[in-house]
């Protein structure tokens, strides 16, 4: 833990500080200068207690810690960074609620280069038309615990939107058995598990006689670590709102 402050950097608490993401975040704070760690909280911990003492926690736990980490940081008017996925709607619309007070970044995937893949993905659709098949494959390590994963939903969601469809109805996650032929309007969504893989994900533009594939391949945690890290500096005078790394990059047209 940084034992120094400054009033001219924002203080930060990492949640989840002995998960792998966790370390991530500890080891790479120190090459943000405009932020100060000042606490790191696991669980058994006293997050609330600890949270007195920063400007900003990010939390990279499980979805069910979610909803007390929100009302706390609510309660105690702190910014957020939001990291975990898997949260149900139920919780999705408890950030959104919490939102209207204070300001938090909830983002699917923190990468720089995944980020540039959603821009990537939506201008492609619209440029490529509804006669190419959309499917997107992720594969993750042999521990995650959620699928599809979060990053992959945000594409699925991107597509939807982009086709005017509804992510509920039209994704079909894997085939078996005999589903009978592929509907135009269907977003196929494959997640694959093994190994210590960071994060793979692809999107596939198929057409009679072409096909164009979009991939991003994490080899390090760094990359959502700095992200995260530069979220939470940015966060630092924002209004009170929801925001992702669209934002937070500059990315959004």
């Amino acid at each position: 833990m940084t034992s120094c402050t400054s009033a001219t950097t924002t203080r930060i608490l990492i949640n989840g500080a002995k998960g792998r993401m966790g370390q991530a975040l500890v080891r790479c704070s120190a090459t943000h200068p405009a932020l100060t760690l000042v606490a790191q909280t696991d669980a058994g911990d006293d997050f609330a207690a600890e949270l007195a003492k920063a400007d900003c926690a990010i939390d990279f736990t499980l979805a069910e810690n979610t909803r007390s980490v929100v009302a706390a940081c609510l309660a105690a008017k702190k910014n957020l960074v939001i990291g975990t996925t898997g949260q149900d709607a139920e919780t999705r619309e408890f950030i959104a609620a919490a939102a209207k007070q204070i300001p938090i970044v909830f983002a699917p995937n923190f990468s720089i280069g995944v980020n540039t893949l959603f821009w990537l993905t939506r201008k492609a659709a619209e440029i490529l038309g509804p006669g190419f098949d959309l499917e997107i494959v992720e594969m993750h390590h042999r521990l995650k615990k959620d699928s599809p994963s979060g990053t992959a939903r945000r594409l699925a969601e991107i597509l939807a939107e982009t086709r005017n469809l509804q992510y509920e109805t039209h994704v079909a996650h894997g085939r078996e058995g005999m589903p009978g032929e592929r509907p135009n309007n269907e977003i196929g969504m494959h997640a694959v598990r093994g190994g210590d893989v960071v994060g793979d994900h692809t999107v596939i533009y198929a057409e009679n006689g072409e096909r164009l594939e979009l991939t991003h391949k994490a080899s390090s945690r760094d990359t959502f670590a700095n992200g995260a890290l530069r979220a939470a500096s940015w966060l630092s005078g924002k209004t009170p709102g929801i925001y992702d790394m669209q934002d937070v990059l500059g990315l959004k047209d």
